[in-house]
């Protein structure tokens, strides 16, 4: 899910972090797959913050997209 969000046009990036209830779903699984691929701790740590604070953490990540192209800690 990680390098499919990644590989994605920065316009697709931004509507799906725009409407919220999109954003939401689209951090946990986004962040999930980067912990089961990766299997680190800062992976578990970001995924447990999103799932329960995804709607913040998605306006962040928003931000960052649009300076980066990437979300935070998910490259």
């Amino acid at each position: 899910m990680v390098n499919w969000f990644n590989s994605q046009s920065r316009l697709v990036q931004i509507i799906l972090l725009l409407i919220p209830g999109v954003n939401w779903v689209v951090e946990v699984l986004v962040r999930w797959s980067k912990f089961l691929k990766s299997k680190d701790g800062l992976s578990l740590v970001i995924a447990i913050v999103v799932t329960i604070f995804g709607l913040v953490f998605g306006w962040v990540d928003l931000v960052w997209v649009l300076l980066f192209k990437h979300l935070l800690f998910a490259k």
